[in-house]
């Protein structure tokens, strides 16, 4: 087979390298020059752990390469990947423009019996508008298009992608079904599961997942509020109901809120699916509330610690932007929501973070009061406190005398909950966690 992914984003880079590295032929198509040259050069414009390694391994032995020139690599492909964005819209809405444009590009260029797979995240009955927009376009020779929704957790992608825990397929012809069950065979032949089932179907699993994973965050987050209420440790709350094996702990941390580009979108683009069809789901609603309130958390510590005026004129250190380790995405970081609201009241920030620095620089390029620093001391110091926001593993073993010996006074807010509040204590620092009982 002869694979052709559509998009070098996240998800389609991802998927295109992986793909490779089992053996297969695959093009990875993208309209941007900048990218597609950054790819030539071997070049990830991604972080994501140890995909540059897999990039070149499988670029120097022939199976996998980059064009800008999408029609010539659909004219060869025997299978194609939809892999391009579906940001929000404006009413919370999947924008489907560049699937469609997509479609409709495979159209005009796909050989006889070319098989279509979407691996976009997409609403419910996009598969139906894909293949109305192919056959609109006269692309007889597209004989199905199958939803296959990705299941990548950023900054553990390979991982999943090698070992998922099931592979979703949703399809029409029995062909699609003999066809992917062969793309697949090797990781059915390594016993991760394969579920068959209609496109729409597949299509809101995807959503489905995301939106109960969104759940477990923001239940606890606001759980962690009660508990600082009643003097309780979230930890050991979360602790005791993890173990319940119907529960699970995975997903079940208190923190700053979730951010990236899955979980805001799609818990947004569920909410307006269920809107087209007369139906408001309330849990999915409350989720992205609770949600969009707990990035506000931390900065309601601070006002309550110092005061409306008595925040300005403060400057605090900053430890992780992106909205989680092993990533530099910032799409929707809640990070980015505590600097904004920080510098609205007078204060300044240092900040810190491995790998998303140059994004913030982007995005903050003409404001003043933050500053980006070359290491996490340096934003230590003449700081008021620390904040910490992302959970980096260099950030988990400290040296808290330097730390203390820095700061203006020996405070640290906790917004992942990796500090022992005793410790922290002994260490003589006033600490503020998620949901922590007071020391």
């Amino acid at each position: 087979m002869k694979i052709c992914v559509i998009g070098t984003g996240y998800v389609g880079l991802v998927v295109g390298v992986c793909i490779s590295d089992r053996g297969l032929d695959v093009t990875c198509v993208d309209v941007n020059e900048d990218k597609i040259a950054s790819l030539h050069r071997g070049d990830v414009p991604i972080y994501e752990p140890g995909l540059d390694e897999i990039l070149a391994r499988n670029v120097q032995a022939g199976r996998l390469s980059f064009s800008l020139n999408g029609d010539e690599e659909i004219a060869k492909a025997d299978i194609v990947y939809i892999a391009v964005g579906t940001p929000s819209a404006e009413d919370g809405s999947a924008d489907l423009r560049w699937v469609l444009s997509a479609a409709r590009q495979i159209a005009r260029n796909a050989k006889p019996d070319t098989l279509v797979i979407i691996k976009s995240t997409v609403p419910v009955g996009t598969s139906d508008r894909v293949l109305a927009a192919i056959n609109e376009e006269g692309g007889g020779n597209v004989f199905d298009v199958v939803s296959n929704p990705e299941f990548l957790r950023e900054g553990a992608a390979i991982e999943d992608f090698d070992q998922p825990d099931r592979i979703v397929i949703g399809y029409r012809d029995e062909r699609s079904r003999e066809r992917m069950s062969l793309l697949y065979k090797s990781f059915t032949d390594a016993g991760h599961p394969i579920f068959f089932m209609d496109n729409r179907s597949a299509e809101l699993t995807k959503y489905a997942a995301n939106a109960m994973l969104a759940t477990k965050i923001s239940f606890m987050n606001e759980l962690s509020k009660l508990c600082e209420l009643v003097n309780a440790d979230v930890e050991s709350v979360r602790g005791g109901v993890g173990s319940d094996s119907r529960i699970g702990a995975k997903f079940l941390y208190p923190g700053v809120g979730y951010g990236g580009s899955c979980f805001p979108k799609d818990v947004k683009a569920l909410i307006s699916t269920a809107e087209d069809v007369g139906l408001r789901l309330q849990i999915a609603n409350a989720v992205e509330e609770v949600n969009e309130a707990q990035k506000a958390f931390v900065f309601e510590k601070l006002l309550k610690k110092y005061g409306e005026e008595g925040l300005s004129g403060k400057h605090f250190a900053m430890w992780g932007l992106a909205f989680k380790p092993e990533t530099d995405d910032i799409r929707e970081a809640p990070a980015l929501v505590l600097i904004k609201k920080i510098l609205e009241h007078g204060a300044t920030v240092s900040a810190y973070d491995p790998e998303a620095m140059e994004h913030v620089r982007v995005i903050f390029s003409d404001t003043q009061g933050l500053t980006l620093v070359d290491d996490a001391m340096s934003a230590l110091n003449d700081a008021d406190a620390l904040l910490l926001i992302t959970e980096w593993k260099q950030f988990r073993t400290v040296d808290w005398a330097s730390v203390k010996s820095q700061l203006k006074e020996p405070v640290v807010y906790d917004g992942r909950n990796i500090y022992d509040p005793v410790s922290m204590k002994e260490n003589g620092f006033e600490y503020y966690g998620i949901g922590r009982r007071q020391i």
